[in-house]
């Protein structure tokens, strides 16, 4: 072993060094030819830093995938970087406002190579901060999606599905963001609750004097827009006006009244203003009675020419001027404040607009039921399984895809038109020199870019290599998980599904793992503006990225928010202090000893001379191997690191380091050997364990001890092996009986270094507790001289205070700080509490669902807990008459 080692844990001078010698050596990349374990890693968007979103993820998938390489499977992380779309152009668009230009100042051609220079800078800043974090994913694979590969990818799809029909071009009702001046699918659209106010307004009717009828809008402005107004066809109020027309005030247009299903009756009047340019609802309307679509507002939100009066105003002040407007004509009814949903632009937060619009469309119907169908019959699973409702829900009501964006930045359409012969090509090259159907050299590319999230789509195929038959896509296609956050469900993992059953034949990957999202202490959303974010970067300095990473792997269930904050990265920190320290005792403790190794040169398990600790100490290890390891395959990896928190900080350093110092300084040299070969072969185990958490200090550490190969980033995952259940319940016994020592210590102000007289009626464990008197004695402080451990006491003392632990009474004859009344209150109390306990056993054990129901180990469970309450009650009660 290596015995040379800082004092303190300076992660600053850890981290890096081992991050380059794993890449150096080649451990990321795949070895071997058994069945892989695969990743294709979300690709972070290239718009500037990373945030603890990404810290997340990064965190989860190293977990899983450095665990499976330690099990021996090739392990593919595949990394990449997306180019982001508007969210991308759009940084580039902010530097440009910053110098007093815009990208129409620069032209398409230069406003791209702008963009190209940031991506390539930031791409390489993505790269290191993926490193920082400690990633271990294979650069050598690294892909862009705007690289050669990915847009022949992302080419060859959109011919394929435009040569099926399954794309097309048409005039629809779609969500325009009147900054980004672009459409946005609804998934780009987030909606928030407001406190607007709605206005009611009266349209006369056209040839009947004074009778009018009644509609109510919270957008006054599109009612220039207005080509109906409808009531469903039940409303007998309105039985007589179907057929007959309005006035429309201001605009002075004869608007029809007519009959739809989609109106609700009971909603204010019962009648509705429709504006299909303008409203989904309404545009759905107008196409059922084929109404007209007037656009009265302009892509930036200004008023068109079809507003009348009112061209050029903003959208809010023609709202008012509207407003004003019906109010002098006498066609405002009154105005209320209302709660309504608004949609902004997830990118920018600009309020969206409706808006009728020539875009490109994906047909969804024939895509999304076989995309339903896998998640339906369990070829693709959710963790948590509550997302495959959710998930199949929003399959069901899912429309067709705008996939075209105005913008200059993305995968431009494949699509040009002729000027000659007006035919229209897609293609899968990336540009063509004439028209495919009359040869004319006359043609121009659609100005176009796709959704970012159509190249995102391909993104399990497109970077091995798809369209092309490569050697990778054959062996890593489909990957092992998909894991992602589960806001992006809808967004990217549905389209990855689609287009890899459409493209591949089958789906990307069996199960989906989604986590939530990341938020401060409070439970409230990180942001800039609240100033409650925390930057992974600056967190990793001061801490350390396995602190960090540790913070994040156990802070919570996978789909749930998880609460984060600088005190829990730093009590994380603290958790590698604690290691790093034990480790250093272990070290010393085998400071000139001879170790017994394997011939890979590992510690093998003492074979004999083994105490009840270490005994204890290694059962205990079999069972965290085993509950780690099952936890890793149901992806609950914060079960897993809180398991693994508990044995190392707990029982291995609070209880089996302490141990062992009596064992090293008993004289006994059999003793002094097992407990040297247990506390190494212990740790290196456990270093093992918590490598896919904290590799960085986990590395660091192995290279210290005595270990088999040469990176505990590929040492074999350990195996657990068989326990032993009786050395378990007898050192349990002994931690519970120094615990509630040490607990009635305190309570009675006994200065922790005083050592004080116990006399102990052990009962079944009167042998285990004499063999470990010494321990016991060091432990809780008791003088070794008069300590009495007898199977009973026939004359317990009086003024005393009293323990009772697993059937083993403690009399701690402390006279002159025991006050007799508490001390009855005391027992009293917990007399009740085991009463309580045991009632309420005994109540599930008599109710038939639950015996003939539940897991037999949670019946037997149960059993075993009324039997030692029960015990536990009768000692009480027998020591509160004693004192009477």
């Amino acid at each position: 072993m290596n015995r040379e080692m800082a004092k303190a844990y300076e992660p600053t001078s850890v981290d890096g060094r081992w991050y380059d010698w794993w890449d150096n050596h080649g451990y990321f990349e795949p070895r071997g030819e058994d069945e892989p374990f695969t990743i294709i890693m979300p690709p972070p968007n290239v718009t500037g830093e990373l945030h603890m979103g990404h810290a997340l993820f990064v965190t989860v998938e190293d977990v899983l995938v450095r665990w499976r390489r330690m099990q021996g499977r090739p392990t593919l992380w595949l990394p990449g970087a997306d180019h982001a779309g508007i969210a991308g152009q759009w940084v580039v668009e902010k530097e440009l406002a910053a110098e007093g230009l815009t990208r129409h100042d620069l032209g398409r051609e230069k406003f791209l190579e702008r963009t190209w220079a940031w991506m390539d800078l930031y791409r390489g800043r993505i790269r290191d901060q993926l490193r920082i974090l400690g990633a271990s994913c294979d650069w050598s694979r690294f892909r862009f999606t705007m690289d050669p590969g990915p847009a022949r990818a992302v080419r060859t799809a959109f011919k394929q599905l435009f040569d099926k029909g399954l794309i097309y071009r048409g005039e629809r009702l779609i969500n325009w963001c009147p900054r980004c001046m672009t459409a946005l699918s609804d998934l780009e659209v987030s909606h928030e609750e407001v406190t607007g106010h709605i206005w009611t307004l009266q349209y006369p009717i056209e040839g009947e004097s004074n009778r009018f009828i009644e509609v109510a809008t919270t957008r006054p402005e599109t009612m220039l827009g207005d080509t109906a107004v409808a009531v469903h066809p039940g409303d007998e109020r309105y039985a007589d006006l179907v057929g007959k027309s309005v006035l429309l005030p201001i605009m002075n247009r004869s608007t029809p009244i007519i009959a739809d299903e989609a109106v609700d009756p009971e909603f204010g009047s019962g009648a509705v203003k429709v504006t299909p340019a303008h409203d989904p609802t309404d545009f759905e309307i107008g196409r059922r009675h084929n109404l007209p679509s007037i656009n009265v507002m302009n892509l930036d939100a200004t008023m068109s020419e079809k507003a009348g009066v009112f061209v050029g105003q903003d959208r809010y002040a023609a709202r008012e001027s509207v407003v004003a407007r019906l109010n002098e004509q006498g066609y405002l009814v009154g105005t209320e404040e209302h709660t309504h949903a608004i949609g902004r632009c997830d990118r920018c937060n600009t309020i969206v607009e409706p808006l009728i619009s020539k875009q490109w469309f994906m047909q969804m119907a024939p895509l999304k039921a076989p995309a339903g169908d896998t998640a339906q019959n369990g070829k693709v699973r959710f963790v948590p399984e509550r997302y495959k409702g959710v998930y199949l829900n929003w399959v069901e009501n899912e429309h067709d895809w705008c996939i075209s964006r105005q913008l200059w930045w993305g995968h431009r359409i494949p699509v040009w038109y002729c000027m000659e012969c007006g035919e229209v090509t897609a293609s899968d090259q990336e540009t063509i020199d004439q028209c495919g159907t009359c040869g004319s050299a006359r043609i121009e590319q659609d100005p176009d870019v796709l959704d970012t999230w159509f190249s995102s789509g391909l993104w399990p195929f497109s970077t091995l290599g798809w369209p092309d038959e490569t050697p990778d896509l054959g062996r890593f296609y489909p990957s092992s998980v998909m894991e992602t956050g589960d806001d992006i469900l809808f967004l990217w993992v549905h389209r990855m599904i689609l287009f890899g059953l459409e493209f591949m034949g089958e789906a990307p990957f069996p199960d989906v793992l989604l986590h939530g999202q990341v938020r401060d202490a409070q439970g409230q959303r990180m942001s800039k503006s609240k100033g409650n974010g925390i930057d992974p970067t600056e967190i990793t300095a001061q801490f350390g990225s396995d602190a960090l990473r540790f913070a994040l792997a156990t802070g919570g269930t996978m789909g749930s928010p998880l609460k984060l904050s600088t005190e829990r990265v730093e009590a994380n920190r603290n958790f590698a202090n604690k290691i790093w320290n034990a480790t250093r005792y272990v070290l010393r403790a085998n400071s000139g000893a001879t170790l017994a190794t394997a011939p890979d040169g590992s510690a093998l398990p003492p074979t004999s001379g083994t105490s009840l600790p270490d005994r204890w100490i290694l059962s205990r290890l079999h069972g965290v191997t085993q509950e780690v390891s099952d936890q890793l395959e149901r992806y609950n990896l914060n079960e897993a690191g809180r398991t693994l928190y508990d044995f190392l900080w707990t029982e291995f350093c609070d209880w089996y380091i302490e141990s062992t110092k009596v064992a090293l300084a008993s004289g006994d040299e059999g003793a002094q050997a097992a407990a040297r070969q247990t506390l190494v072969f212990v740790l290196e185990r456990s270093l093992r364990l918590l490598h896919p958490f904290m590799p960085f200090v986990t590395e660091e550490l192995w290279q210290h001890l005595a270990h088999p190969g040469e990176a505990l980033i590929v040492a074999p995952w350990p195996e657990a092996g068989e326990r032993e259940m009786r050395a378990e319940q007898d050192y349990g016994v002994l931690i519970e009986l120094v615990r509630a020592i040490r607990n009635a210590r305190a309570e009675s102000d006994v200065p922790p270094a005083r050592f004080v007289t116990a006399l102990i009626a052990a009962g079944g464990h009167t042998d285990t507790l004499r063999g470990q008197q010494d321990l016991l004695c060091r432990l809780a402080r008791l003088e070794a001289g008069t300590l009495v451990i007898e199977p009973t006491l026939a004359d317990p003392p009086a003024q005393a205070v009293s323990i009772v632990v697993r059937g083993v009474q403690v009399y701690l004859p402390l006279a002159h700080l025991v006050d007799l009344s508490e001390e009855r209150a005391r027992l009293a109390g917990e007399l009740a509490e085991a009463q309580a306990a045991a009632d309420r056993a005994r109540a599930q054990l008599a109710n038939p669902q639950f015996v003939e129901r539940a897991p037999a180990t949670v019946v037997e469970g149960t059993r075993s807990r009324l039997v030692a309450t029960e015990e536990r009650a009768g000692l009480l009660d027998e020591r509160l008459r004693s004192m009477s």
